[in-house]
């Protein structure tokens, strides 16, 4: 259901922020993250100049590298843009992330090692929804992963109800759908 109608309004300021999750070919999980702010106004910034439309005031980008276990094993941060020139240089504190784990006191972990004056505010911000991000990104394919192993692991394990009975032959139709791996008559397996 969409909202109500809103008042006659202007349009001021976005702020976007993107969260992605990727699996990695060495085994770990990649959560990424991306943050903007932009107006929809030009002005002026005392370091920067003048800040045009659409430009983003702040741009910041958030990589967390975690095991299946959910612990932190690497952190990239970088801020593109900023309003202060020494805004950038606070992104490699964030490496003081790496061995805590997204679970319970996670957010307590993050404000012990980058809050206040150790960090970013809206680097920080970013990292609080992140341990959401992960779960929806890993829990789904260990689901399929662990079930995928039952299944094989099933189809390896002989049915003891073979041969114990005329549909349970290993030549009929009810083992071939059923048991293939243990099917012995001469029509092929469809798989």
């Amino acid at each position: 259901m969409p909202l109500p109608e809103a008042s006659p309004r202007k349009h001021l300021h976005t702020r976007a922020i993107e969260y992605r999750g990727y699996e990695r070919a060495d085994g770990l999980w990649d959560i990424e993250a991306h943050m903007t702010d932009v107006k929809t106004y030009e002005f002026t910034n005392n370091w920067r100049g003048t800040v045009a439309v659409g430009e983003p005031l702040h741009e910041m980008l958030l990589r967390l590298t975690i095991d299946d276990n959910f612990e932190v094993r690497d952190v990239e941060a970088a801020t593109h843009n900023s309003p202060f020139e020494m805004c950038p240089d606070i992104a490699p504190n964030y490496k003081k992330l790496i061995g805590i784990t997204m679970g319970p006191g996670w957010r307590k972990a993050i404000r012990t090692r980058v809050g206040g004056t150790d960090g970013c505010t809206h680097l920080t911000e970013l990292l609080f929804p992140m341990a959401t991000v992960a779960m929806q990104t890993i829990w789904p394919i260990k689901a399929q992963r662990r079930k995928k192993a039952v299944e094989e692991q099933t189809s390896k394990r002989r049915p003891p109800v073979l041969n114990t009975c005329h549909a349970w032959s290993t030549d009929s139709p009810v083992v071939r759908d059923n048991a293939p791996n243990f099917y012995t008559g001469t029509d092929p397996v469809e798989e």
